[in-house]
C-alpha cells in the first residue's frame, strides 16, 4: 500500500555550531530536538559543506555543490566561475520523490537560485515542490523578510501588515499547515517536507520573551563555557575524552578582559532565543505529526548547514545588503531607520537593528573545534545530525560515529522510500549520485572504505580512514589523525609526507571530476 512508505521531514537550520543544542552539550533550551535525540539517533561525525548555498544544493541533490552550479553562493561568477543557479544536470529530492508518488512541500529558505524576482525556473515550484512558503534569498529581517513567497507569488505584504510576524514562527506554522492539509486531503499518499529555517543566521532578531529566558545563562563567559561544553560532550560520549579543546580564537580577548560585556551577553542571548524559537516550532511540527497519526512512520532528520558564523556585521555592510544582495531593509515597517553594524551602544534583537554575534561566540558555538563557517576544518563543517523514525529504528538514544556527509542524505531518502535515482530527467542527463545511503547505519555503526571531500573558496579537505588532509586557503596542506586528534591540534604532515602526497592526489582527481573551479580563478566578491 502506497501509504506504508515512510514520510520524510527534513529540517535544516542556518549558521549554528556543533555544540549549541542541549542534546549536543549546549546551554540552549531545545526540548523538542532533545526528544528526537532521546528517541532516535545522533550522529557524531556528520558533515555539511561549510556554507549555506552549497550545503543546500548538496543536500537537495545528492551531489557535491560544484556539480550543481553552486560552488560558492548564488551570484553569477561566469564565465569562469559558477553560474549560481541549480542546474539541470541534477534532480532534487522533491523531483525524485514526486515522480515516485510522494507529495512534496517546502517551508523556509531556498537560496539556490540566482534570480530572486524575475525568472523562476530554479524556484521550488519549478524544482519539484507541490507547495512552497518561504524566501528565495539567503538572509534578511526576521520581522519583514525580502522575497517572501507563497508558491510563485510574492507575499511580502503579509509580513508588512502583521505586527506579530516573526519569520521563524511563519516557517514552522506553514510547515504545520502543509502537514495538516496533507493529512486531510491526501491521506493515502506519503509526503516529503523540507523545513529550512533561517535561525540563527544574522541579523540577531528575536522576541523579548524568548531573549529574557537567557538572562544570566552565559554570564560565565566564553572561556569557561567552552570548557563546560567539552565536559558535557565527553560525558554524553559524543566526543572522545582524549581530544583537546582548541584554544580561544587568537583575535579575541579572554572573557575577563572583554569590554562591553552587557552588549556581548545580549548578543549570545538573542542568538540563543533564535534557536529556542525554532525548537518551539519544531515542537508544533511534531505535535501535528502526532495528531494525524504520522509520527510513527515519519523519518525526521535534523542538521545545520554549516558551522557557527564568525562574520562581524559592520555599518558599511548595510548598503550592499539592501541594494545588491536584497537581504535587508533600510527601514522598519514603521519607517524607522535600520541601524547596521555591531554597535555596543545599541542592543540587538528588535527590528531596527542588524547585527551578528561575532567571533568569540562563534568559537563557543563550534566547541571544541577550530575555525568557522567558510572553512573546512571541523569548526566549519561538523554539524549535529539526528534521525528519528520509531517504525524503523529500534534503538533509542543511540550514537553513530561513522563519518558521513550531505550527499548521503539523498541516497538514504531514496533507499528508505524505494525511489529510483534517474539517469535522465525532463530531457536532461543527470550526473551519477555521489552519496552513499546511511540506511544500514540505522541499525549500527559500520566501517566504510570511502573518502569524503570538501572545497569552498579554496579551502579544501579530504578524509580517508583515520586521516584528514585539510588546508586553509592559501596556506599549505595540514594532516591530522582523526582518531587521535579530531580537534586538529597536531599537524603531522611533516611526519607523513607520503600520506599528504597520496591524499592530495586523490583530492585533485576529485576536484577535476566534480568541476571545482580553482579559487584564484574567481573574483573574491563574497568575503565580509
Amino acid at each position: 500500500m502506497e501509504r506504508n512508505r515512510p514520510n520524510i521531514v527534513l529540517i535544516m537550520n542556518d549558521d549554528m555550531g556543533y555544540s549549541d543544542l542541549g542534546c549536543y552539550g549546549g546551554e540552549i533550551d531545545t526540548p523538542n530536538l532533545n526528544r528526537l535525540a532521546e528517541n532516535g539517533l545522533r550522529f557524531t561525525q556528520f558533515y555539511n559543506t561549510a556554507r549555506c548555498s552549497p550545503s543546500r544544493a548538496s543536500l537537495l541533490t545528492g551531489l557535491h555543490p560544484h556539480q550543481t552550479g553552486i560552488g560558492i553562493l548564488t551570484e553569477d561568477d561566469g564565465p569562469d566561475g559558477y553560474p549560481g543557479n541549480l542546474n539541470r544536470n541534477c534532480v532534487t529530492i522533491a523531483e525524485a520523490l514526486g515522480g515516485s508518488g510522494y507529495r512534496t512541500y517546502m517551508s523556509g529558505k531556498w537560496h539556490v537560485a540566482h534570480d530572486f524576482t524575475g525568472e523562476k525556473h530554479t524556484w521550488p515550484k519549478q524544482r519539484g515542490f507541490d507547495r512552497f512558503y518561504g524566501t528565495i534569498a539567503g538572509a534578511g529581517s526576521f520581522y519583514d523578510p525580502n522575497t517572501l513567497t507563497r508558491d510563485n507569488e510574492n507575499i511580502e505584504h503579509e509580513a508588512e501588515e502583521n505586527r506579530d510576524f516573526y519569520y521563524t514562527d511563519a516557517i514552522s506554522d506553514n510547515a504545520v499547515r502543509f502537514i495538516r492539509d496533507h493529512q486531510e486531503q491526501y491521506a493515502a499518499k506519503p509526503y516529503f517536507l523540507y523545513v529550512a529555517y533561517t535561525a540563527p543566521h544574522w541579523p540577531l532578531h528575536a522576541r523579548e520573551t524568548d531573549i529574557a529566558k537567557y538572562k544570566g545563562r552565559f554570564d560565565e563567559g566564553w572561556d569557561r563555557l567552552r570548557e563546560q561544553r567539552l565536559e558535557r560532550l565527553v560525558r554524553m560520549e559524543l566526543l572522545d575524552g582524549s581530544w583537546r579543546l582548541t584554544g580561544r580564537d587568537p583575535s579575541q580577548p579572554e572573557w575577563e578582559a572583554a569590554k562591553h560585556k552587557e552588549w556581548l551577553l545580549r548578543c549570545i542571548e538573542v542568538y540563543a532565543a533564535q534557536i529556542d524559537a525554532m525548537d518551539q516550532g519544531i515542537g508544533r511540527i511534531l505535535a501535528q505529526l502526532e495528531a494525524g497519526g504520522d509520527l510513527e512512520n515519519t523519518v525526521v532528520i535534523f542538521l545545520a548547514d554549516n558551522g557557527g558564523c564568525a562574520e562581524v556585521m559592520r555599518p558599511e555592510n548595510g548598503p550592499n545588503l539592501v541594494n545588491k544582495l536584497l537581504i535587508a531593509r533600510s527601514h522598519t515597517r514603521d519607517g524607522e531607520r535600520v541601524h547596521f553594524g555591531n554597535d555596543p551602544w545599541r542592543m540587538p534583537g528588535p527590528e531596527n537593528t542588524y547585527q551578528s554575534y561575532g567571533i568569540a561566540w562563534a568559537n563557543l558555538s563550534n566547541t571544541p573545534f577550530r575555525l568557522y563557517k567558510h572553512w573546512v576544518h571541523e569548526g566549519g563543517i561538523a554539524t549535529p545530525f539526528m534521525v528519528h523514525w520509531p517504525a524503523g529504528i529500534s534503538e533509542r538514544g543511540g550514537l553513530r560515529h561513522t563519518p558521513c556527509q550531505l550527499p548521503d542524505i539523498m541516497a538514504t531518502v531514496l533507499e528508505l522510500t524505494g525511489t529510483d535515482y534517474p539517469t535522465w530527467y525532463q530531457g536532461h542527463a543527470i550526473l551519477p549520485l555521489e552519496g552513499r545511503s546511511m540506511a544500514s547505519l540505522l541499525a549500527g555503526d559500520i566501517e566504510q572504505d570511502r573518502e569524503l571531500y570538501w572545497e569552498h573558496e579554496g579551502n579544501a579537505a579530504v578524509r580517508s580512514g583515520t586521516w584528514k588532509l585539510v588546508k586553509r586557503y592559501p596556506q599549505p596542506w595540514e594532516l591530522y589523525d582523526m582518531v587521535a586528534d579530531r580537534t586538529e591540534m597536531n599537524d603531522v604532515s611533516a611526519e607523513y609526507p607520503e600520506v599528504v602526497k597520496q591524499l592530495s592526489g586523490k583530492y585533485e582527481k576529485w576536484a577535476l571530476r566534480c568541476g571545482v573551479v580553482p579559487r584564484e580563478n574567481i573574483l573574491n566578491i563574497y568575503n565580509s
